[in-house]
């Protein structure tokens, strides 16, 4: 495989990833909106670069958004909603 396609591949899964974590994210506080603003500027900048052709950049990029987020979220900045799935399929109930 091509280092371009792999970039652009690592590229599209963790931005996909990061969009789905940002739909369940709440920030606390200053520093919180501080940090999500952070994120969402990283992840825009990786958009822009990706639509340059600057895949190196694109890819630093949407890394440095996931670090935000981690360090949000270790300070208790971030809070991320999980979602068990083992726990949903214990409590799944077809019957309703």
């Amino acid at each position: 495989m091509k280092t371009e396609e792999s970039l652009r591949r690592e590229i599209d899964k963790w931005s996909k990833k990061m969009r789905t974590e940002l739909e369940n994210i709440e920030s606390y506080g200053s520093k919180g909106r501080e940090f999500l603003t952070n994120i969402k500027a990283y992840v825009s900048d990786s958009a822009h670069f990706l639509e340059k052709g600057d895949l190196v950049r694109s890819f630093e990029a949407i890394i440095w958004a996931w670090s935000w987020l981690e360090i949000g979220t270790n300070l208790e900045y971030l809070k991320k909603e999980y979602v068990d799935i083992k726990q949903l399929g214990k409590n799944f109930n077809p019957s309703g």
